[in-house]
């Protein structure tokens, strides 16, 4: 089984891109860097990232989620998470990062904040 699954939804114009396992250096962050960077070369503007079924993120994982968020940013798009886990959440306080995301507990919500 790969470290991390990525399994592909759309919503409107935003795609949901739910994750389960693990982000970490090697398999998991090349897997994540490939997902967004297909659907950026796809034209793909408005990205959501769930979480919740990631039980472990590293600060190679972490920095797979800052380079994927310029990335997309600079394309002129948006990359937004939603369901942090409390582990995840607590990292991203620590390493100052939870200001630079924009982050959601509600589907609904985050789907709306996309303009």
């Amino acid at each position: 089984m790969a470290e991390l699954e990525v399994s592909e939804r759309q919503a409107g114009d935003v795609t949901i891109l739910d994750m389960s396992g693990a982000v970490r250096m090697g398999e998991g962050s090349i897997e994540l860097r490939n997902a967004i960077r297909g659907l950026v070369d796809g034209g793909k503007k408005k990205i959501l990232l769930n979480l919740r079924n990631v039980k472990n993120i590293d600060s190679s994982g972490i920095g797979e989620l800052i380079a994927n968020y310029t990335t997309v940013s600079r394309d002129g798009g948006q990359l937004k998470l939603l369901n942090l886990t409390e582990k995840i959440q607590n990292l991203l306080v620590i390493t100052k990062l939870l200001t630079v995301f924009d982050a959601y507990d509600n589907e609904a919500e985050a789907l709306n904040s996309f303009k």
